[in-house]
This record gives C-alpha cells, sequence and structure tokens, in this order.
C-alpha cells in the first residue's frame, strides 16, 4: 500500500515543459512561416518585458501563404504519466493550433485547436483528444497516446488575412 501512495503522488508531479521568465533561454524555440511554400506570413517569437513567451506577427494570404507557427524542439520526454496539456496564457481573441510531435522526424502532428478570450486562462487540452494531421489534413489513424514528445508547437492560420499575439506564461503536463 506505502508503494501505491508514492506511485500516485509522483504520477501526479506536473512535468513542466516551459515556464517562461525573464531569463529564459528560447534558443530552442523558432518561427515557421508558411514562406516556405512562398506565402508572405511573417511571425516573431521572444520574451516580453513581463517575461512571457510573446508569440505575434501578421497571417498574409498572399501567394497561397496564410499561417505562422512557433516550435519548440527538446529532448524526448516520456509523458506515459500524463494525460494533458495545461497551459496559461493570454490570447488576443482568435483562435489558435497546439500541436505535438512524438517524434521530430515525424511528418504529421498531433492538434488541439483552442479559442482565446483577450484575458489570462488555462486552456488544458487532453492528449486523447489530440488528432495526427499532416499539412491540414486529417490522418486516419488513433489520436495521440501520449507516451512522449519532443516538440510542441503553436500555430495561427485562420483562412484569413491579421495581425496575431499570443502571450505565454507556462506548459505543463499534468
Amino acid at each position: 500500500m506505502k508503494y501505491l501512495i508514492i506511485f500516485l503522488i509522483i504520477s501526479q508531479t506536473p512535468m513542466i515543459l516551459f515556464d517562461f521568465n525573464t531569463n529564459s533561454n528560447i534558443s530552442n524555440w523558432r518561427i515557421v512561416d508558411d514562406v516556405v511554400m512562398g506565402g508572405r506570413s511573417n511571425g516573431d517569437f521572444k520574451i516580453n518585458d513581463a517575461g512571457n513567451g510573446f508569440f505575434s506577427g501578421d497571417v498574409s494570404l498572399e501567394n497561397n501563404g496564410g499561417f505562422s507557427m512557433v516550435q519548440y524542439d527538446f529532448e524526448t520526454k516520456k509523458t506515459s504519466n500524463f494525460s494533458k496539456v495545461c497551459i496559461k496564457l493570454k490570447g488576443d481573441g482568435k483562435k489558435y493550433q497546439f500541436r505535438i510531435k512524438s517524434s521530430v522526424s515525424d511528418k504529421h502532428s498531433f492538434i488541439s485547436t483552442f479559442q482565446t478570450t483577450g484575458e489570462w486562462e488555462t486552456i488544458e487540452i487532453p492528449f486523447n483528444t489530440m488528432y495526427p494531421a499532416f499539412r491540414g489534413e486529417k490522418l486516419d489513424f488513433q489520436n495521440f497516446n501520449g507516451e512522449q514528445m519532443e516538440m510542441i508547437a503553436f500555430l495561427i492560420g485562420n483562412k484569413k488575412a491579421e495581425a496575431f499575439n499570443l502571450e505565454i506564461d507556462s506548459i505543463v503536463l499534468k
């Protein structure tokens, strides 16, 4: 019984994927815009004065464009003891995607879309609701199993030209 209680306590300890502050090293975060396919969108990622990650820019539909993404690569994290990701953020009232890759070499991502309110909020995304997709097309295999991850990302691509800003405080697995 003692070991079961210890296991439950350990398994319930959150895993911090990123907790932003003014000294955060964001060198493993990088922007991927539609310019890789000829588009003209322009995203930026930095630490703002409040010490939060700040993803901002403009989405353009010119030259068949329409998205901007910031992604974070990291060493393989075993995540089978967790069931959801919790993101503390402040958006601009727009819709975004949160993405996970089990392996950086995977072509597909597991995706969940969320709507921001313009206020500070915590978005909770259960792993089993994240569906597989590649280049905007849903794939016909199981949702994210939560075993491991090597990349997370935020993407905006609402099929319209728009300015955007997403302030991120923390990303935690529970």
